[in-house]
């Protein structure tokens, strides 16, 4: 099954200071504290480039220490092409149906609807598992959407809060107004406009 590392992005104030997977964040992150900056410096946060939630690293130790307590636990997440596909199984399947990979729970449902759902071409649980990804298609660009709306949010809120301009532009995040969007962010720093232009790309309908 093929699959993908989350990857991350790390800001120190409003300066785009590293991204990738989490494995080389906190590596740049490590080498960045290593050289020792004189003065006071921003704060350096750490946002997943999914859902802007926060990322935070152990740094501790040296760089080799670094990566190796993240070596091997890379967040993972399965690839569209392939997020149906059912786990490969060694054991030789025998005769009769195929292995669905189903999982028996109880539903409580009115006499009316068991009837109905019995009535279906396959019988009850064929008709359910039809009427649920029936469901998850007609509701899937308003969760993407949502979820995008979101991530772009929690980001904005976090380093964009004092800046010209932020109400206005989560105003126009959720009402769907690319145009006014674009246009308050286009005077924010350019790491922090180019960040919450890609986050907010899936929160806009596709004119």
């Amino acid at each position: 099954m093929n699959r993908q590392v989350t990857t991350c992005t790390a800001f120190e104030g409003v300066r785009r200071v590293a991204a990738g997977s989490r494995q080389e964040v906190a590596v740049a992150l490590k080498r960045l504290a290593e050289m020792g900056e004189q003065g006071e410096q921003p704060p350096i946060l750490v946002f997943d480039d999914l859902t802007s939630e926060p990322v935070e690293f152990d740094l501790r130790g040296t760089v080799d220490d670094v990566r190796a307590r993240l070596a091997g636990t890379e967040p993972e997440v399965e690839s569209s092409a392939n997020a149906d596909q059912e786990p490969a199984d060694a054991t030789p399947r025998g005769r009769g149906r195929p292995k669905l990979g189903v999982v028996a729970r109880e539903i409580t449902l009115l006499p009316r609807h068991w009837d109905w759902l019995n009535e279906q071409s396959g019988g009850a649980s064929v008709a359910l598992r039809k009427l649920v990804d029936a469901a998850r298609l007609a509701s899937e660009d308003k969760d993407r959407r949502r979820a995008a709306q979101e991530s772009a949010y929690r980001f904005m809120t976090a380093l964009a809060g004092n800046l010209p301009g932020y109400e206005e532009a989560t105003r126009a995040l959720y009402a769907n107004d690319r145009a006014r969007f674009d246009k308050l962010i286009a005077v924010w720093p350019a790491d922090v406009r180019e960040h919450a232009g890609r986050l907010a790309d899936g929160a806009f309908d596709v004119r």
